[in-house]
């Protein structure tokens, strides 16, 4: 057969016109081991002893010792009597040794008949062959399933980028350093549970479909609750239901889950996303600042074993003390505008139409000093930096400074030009709460599709007391591209959102 010739080599994949005729031949062979009583779909189970890891990493106490492994086979080269295949489990592969003498002459016929992709066990003794590979003398080997697909090629793996996103099964299975991806993503979200479980916090769940869309400047995503005839969102943000928990005295809380905003697709944006929320009573932005830098250090150690990141050939140190700098000293500093000069919204008009600073009518100073932030000072903010002390009309759940009430006790958390944490000391008077939901109301009336609502149940909270409190949000998918050193947000989502097939 063509494609036992390809198994053989191992070399040349299928052509496309060849394609359905060897999906042909797979069915066949799956009807004719059923006809004889063989199907591999009704075994149920395997008893797995040891995966392949395990023995290359023990192999002095493996050595000669029966053991029973399970996985994909990859690769497989029939020499007459005996023949090697290669199997691939959850941690890595390990070569299997097939003899004719050593498992029957009626296995070693439906051995040779198996097809790159099937799922097989393997029971047998562990050894080194001639050239010094660890591998396993096979004395009986079971077919599990039978792959009636075609993996593709095995020597240039699975590189058709769109592909590789839309059958992440398959990209798992071709591409090692893919799965590595996600067990470190594994790891780091299971890190941060330990790092804060370890301070005290208890982790909560809390709704993701909700009637009012808070929390966050985004557009929802709008569906409709058939039982109850109302429309509904799905969440934006985790902020204002856990606020509703700290005003219930739980006093230290987060939650790590999706959310989803209604926005464009690129390298660094999924319309969902894992967001993690944490609020703490009796702490400010300084203390959500700690929390951040302790954090971020402890998962890069825990996880990376260091806490220099290389991120695309730019190195980033999280063992430093983070720097911190206001906003306003920040667009100063790079764009050459002090806005402590700046008094009024025409004089703030007038600058950005000075630099070419975009802006709406609807947007005033604070929304200005935005826009020259984003235009001349994230992309510099490359080693970890705490940007503070943002514009009041930006900020809409933030304690105004005591000192300077047109700006807000809140800050972003930058690495690599990227925002990755955004943090507060939270907004616990509801008079003013009530005052910014209506200022924000007044935005969306102007066509500001991304400004919060009024929130009447969050705001009756606020009037039972919540404590002084700080809260952040950090972005859980950078935070794993920055530590795998993945280009695109797609990379470290399983099955990121992707535009359908036409049919």
């Amino acid at each position: 057969m063509a494609e036992e010739k390809d198994q053989r080599k191992g070399q040349r994949k299928p052509q496309a016109e060849d394609i359905n005729q060897v999906l042909q031949v797979r069915r066949e062979k799956l009807a004719q081991l059923q006809a004889e009583g063989k199907d591999p779909f009704r075994i149920t189970k395997y008893d797995v002893t040891v995966h392949s890891v395990d023995v290359k990493k023990d192999y002095d106490h493996f050595e000669g010792k029966e053991v029973s492994i399970a996985g994909r086979m990859m690769f497989k080269r029939v020499m007459g009597k005996a023949s090697f295949c290669n199997v691939q489990d959850k941690e890595g592969s390990i070569q299997v040794y097939v003899a004719r003498d050593s498992i029957g002459e009626e296995p070693y016929k439906d051995f040779k008949k198996m097809d790159i992709g099937d799922i097989v066990g393997v029971k047998g003794t562990v050894f080194t062959t001639k050239t010094g590979e660890i591998s396993i003398h096979a004395s009986s080997l079971t077919l599990l399933t039978k792959s009636l697909q075609v993996l593709p090629e095995k020597f240039h793996g699975l590189t058709d980028t769109d592909m590789r996103y839309r059958q992440r099964y398959v990209d798992l299975i071709m591409n090692p350093e893919v799965k590595d991806t996600f067990i470190k993503r594994s790891q780091i979200i299971s890190t941060i549970r330990r790092y804060l479980d370890g301070q005290g916090f208890m982790e909560v769940e809390t709704p993701m479909l909700v009637s009012n869309a808070g929390g966050a400047a985004a557009r929802p995503f709008v569906t409709h609750f058939n039982a109850l005839d109302e429309d509904e969102k799905l969440r934006i943000s985790l902020e204002l239901y856990l606020k509703r928990l700290i005003v219930g005295g739980l006093e230290r809380v987060y939650e790590i889950g999706r959310v989803f905003r209604n926005e464009g697709v690129d390298t660094r944006h999924n319309p969902e996303f894992t967001l993690m929320e944490l609020y703490q009573a009796y702490t400010d932005y300084h203390g959500m600042m700690d929390l951040t830098e302790e954090l971020y250090r402890y998962v890069a150690k825990e996880v990376l074993g260091t806490t220099t990141i290389t991120y695309q050939g730019t190195e980033m140190d999280l063992g430093k003390p983070f720097a911190r700098i206001t906003m306003v000293d920040a667009v100063k500093q790079y764009a050459g505008v002090d806005f402590k000069e700046i008094h009024t919204l025409e004089e703030a008009r007038a600058a950005a139409k000075a630099h070419h600073v975009e802006f709406e009518e609807r947007h005033q100073k604070g929304d200005i000093l935005n826009r020259f932030f984003e235009d001349f000072v994230e992309e510099h903010l490359v080693q970890p930096t705490f940007v503070m002390d943002h514009p009041i009309e930006i900020s809409p759940l933030t304690k105004k400074k005591p000192e300077d009430p047109e700006y807000v006790e809140r800050f972003e958390f930058f690495m690599n030009g990227w925002e990755m944490a955004n943090a507060y000391s939270e907004l616990n008077d509801p008079i003013d709460q009530r005052e910014r939901f209506a200022a924000q109301e007044e935005m969306f009336a102007k066509g500001d599709e991304e400004a919060n609502h009024t929130d009447e149940d969050f705001l009756n909270a606020l009037m039972v007391g919540m404590p002084p409190t700080g809260g952040i949000g950090f972005g859980i998918d950078r935070m794993v591209m920055l530590m795998t050193d993945s280009a695109a947000i797609r990379d470290v989502l399983l099955f990121p959102t992707m535009k359908s097939i036409e049919k």
